[in-house]
């Protein structure tokens, strides 16, 4: 068995799509600090994970409203519809974890 690592840098889109490198997940890599910034209303059929790492954004997730920060960790369930907006101007960086080998969003705005 051989093991080789995989630049981010390399990553199409700052995203890993699991299926291409043999992994159950696939992940996004997020990075902004531009205030405002944020996907539009949608939805998975599985759960996402979001990892903060540094600065603040308003999710939505469902009928629930939060201000995360860098430090904390949410979970959006499967098929519940949820965005978030960067609060600059601190620099907003995370991770996303998609519970899927590859990305399935259904875009609702």
């Amino acid at each position: 068995m051989s093991i080789s690592p995989i630049q981010q840098s390399d990553l199409p889109g700052k995203s890993f799509e699991g299926y291409l490198h043999g992994s159950a997940v696939s992940v996004i890599f997020s990075r902004t600090d531009v205030d405002g910034a944020g996907p539009r209303l949608h939805l998975h059929p599985y759960a996402e994970t979001f990892v903060i790492r540094s600065g603040r954004a308003l999710f939505r997730v469902g009928d629930d409203e939060v201000v995360a920060v860098g430090g904390q960790i949410l979970v959006a369930p499967p098929s519940t519809p949820h965005k978030f907006t960067v609060i600059g101007p601190e620099l907003y960086e995370a991770v996303h974890v998609h519970a899927s080998d590859r990305f399935v969003t259904e875009w609702l705005e």
